[in-house]
């Protein structure tokens, strides 16, 4: 059995990163209701029903209509501030075509241009979500061809103006801006006809222009690129031909890359931001690629998908905002509405292991996508219950510190070490040991009088997660669970094979 010893005098300090690093996405269509992805039956979530895919039919029958959602809902509300402050953000593809109707003028009917209508109430939910967890407010705002009627086709500015003035009026104004999301796929809904990448470079300057000159607090983020399976990324060994028999689909949807962009970019960006999901869903497998298989989603290759991605990104954000946080405005597993295994306790080793690695890289948010929608929620979105991802990033949130620290020799195969100062800000270290091994137990030394918060399940596919052998659930009030570690008596530990643990010392 292999042992690693906890022993902080080879630790190095890394850096200071910022303590929201773990925020989250609220769609757009959620606020305003609208299509999104189905979500999967039990059997497929565990792994006992295949999800089929036959083309691209299928593909579409992939989404389903929502209402709009409550977001004063007592248990969404109570469960996002349990996390703690974060950044909110207020985005997705629906986003670049909604209508905002503030003065209820439309009759929930979207104006020509524009494919769907945001309200003054719902979005004041928004406003009052954000400010109840004292959160932060990044938007994307609209650019499809309802923003376009100027006698050049340049974009206006007259509704972004709207919600921008709206939000600083109600006392919730807006903190961050990208002018519009995953703009490398550009289609019809997003953006008027002949659309490309001059003229997008134009409009996101005059964007930022727009926002230094009216709103100089806010922060400029771009260029907010989504390109999964970027060189230099792991890929599926498991789906290798099923992934190459889809061929170029998914490249072929970029109308340009970030590399492409940024030297046409005249106003430079605050924050540098990017998406990153590890691959494409089960929903479009058979189509686009880029899908991992469930046998693989504990393995090394795909946990260090993220880490690879922000390695891929780190020099084009050296080139053009030297200095400049990262912020992955979208990250999940997968993109089209996660994997079937997105709900289920394993995924919390790809959560793991991107929220450990990141800070080791760089300074900067992620914005998991999402709090309470579709399968990659963290919540569940029908009615708000928490899923393992969620209790993992409550645990990360109360435990981890803001400095980072590493032991080069510490990682090894199937085991991912991360260390951080304490939460609590007393002297000591917190240290995320992610052992991934499926068959292999570790020995932990130098753990005397710690305090082990262990995470594991009856089985990787299961949608309930244990702490210290305990299942965490909400109580009949909707109470959260005594979050309590164990103490450590004895100076080393056994961590079991398909365990999370952090372990304060």
């Amino acid at each position: 059995m292999p042992t690693i010893s906890l022993d902080a005098t080879r630790l190095r300090h890394v850096r200071a990163v910022d303590p929201l690093m773990a925020s989250y996405n609220i769609e757009m269509t959620e606020v305003t209701g609208g299509t999104f992805w189905k979500r999967y039956t039990p059997g497929q979530i565990s792994g006992a029903e295949p999800f089929v895919l036959r083309g691209m039919a299928d593909m579409r029958n992939s989404m389903e209509p929502y209402p709009p959602k409550n977001l004063r809902n007592e248990r969404l509300v109570a469960l996002a501030k349990a996390l703690g402050p974060a950044w909110v953000r207020v985005s997705g593809s629906w986003a670049s075509n909604t209508y905002y109707d503030f003065d209820g003028t439309t009759g929930g009917k979207a104006p020509e241009g524009f494919s769907s209508v945001l309200t003054r109430d719902q979005w004041v939910g928004v406003l009052d979500f954000v400010k109840s967890i004292n959160g932060h407010l990044l938007v994307s705002v609209a650019n499809s061809a309802g923003v376009h009627n100027t006698p050049d086709g340049s974009w206006d500015p007259a509704q972004a103006k709207l919600l921008f003035d709206f939000s600083r009026d109600y006392g919730v104004p807006i903190e961050a801006a990208e002018f519009m999301n995953e703009p490398n796929i550009l289609t019809p809904d997003n953006s008027p006809a002949g659309y490309g990448m001059a003229e997008y470079a134009r409009d996101q300057d005059a964007f930022f222009r727009f926002l230094r000159e009216n709103y100089p607090n806010v922060l400029c983020v771009g260029p907010c690129a989504s390109e999964i399976g970027i060189p230099g990324t792991p890929h599926s060994t498991v789906n290798a031909q099923a992934n190459a028999d889809a061929g170029d689909a998914l490249a072929s949807l970029d109308a340009f890359k970030a590399a492409d962009l940024m030297p046409h970019l005249k106003e430079r960006a605050d924050v540098f931001s990017y998406h990153w999901y590890n691959g494409i869903s089960e929903r479009g497998a058979s189509v686009l690629g880029h899908h991992w298989d469930a046998s693989e989603a504990m393995n090394d290759d795909y946990l260090a998908s993220a880490e690879s991605a922000c390695r891929t990104y780190l020099p084009m954000r050296d080139e053009y905002l030297p200095n400049a946080p990262i912020w992955i405005t979208e990250s999940a597993d997968a993109g089209l509405g996660g994997d079937t295994w997105a709900s289920t306790y394993l995924d919390v080793f790809r959560t793991a292991c991107e929220l450990g690695s990141f800070g080791e890289l760089t300074n900067g948010v992620i914005f998991h996508n999402t709090l309470a929608s579709s399968d990659y929620g963290w919540l569940d979105f029908a009615d708000f219950s928490p899923r393992p991802n969620y209790w993992f990033v409550l645990l990360w949130n109360r435990l981890m510190g803001a400095d980072v620290y590493r032991a080069d020799d510490q990682t090894r195969e199937g085991m991912h070490v991360y260390v951080r100062s304490r939460k609590d800000g007393r002297d000591g270290t917190v240290w995320l040991l992610v052992n991934s091994s499926k068959t292999e137990a570790i020995t932990i030394d130098g753990v005397n009088g710690g305090w082990l918060y262990q995470l594991t399940a009856d089985d990787p596919h299961s949608r309930d997660a244990r702490l210290n052998g305990t299942v965490l659930a909400l109580g009949p009030n909707d109470e959260l669970p005594e979050l309590d570690p164990a103490t450590i008596s004895g100076d080393s530990i056994t961590l079991p094979p398909a365990s999370i643990s952090f372990i304060v010392l």
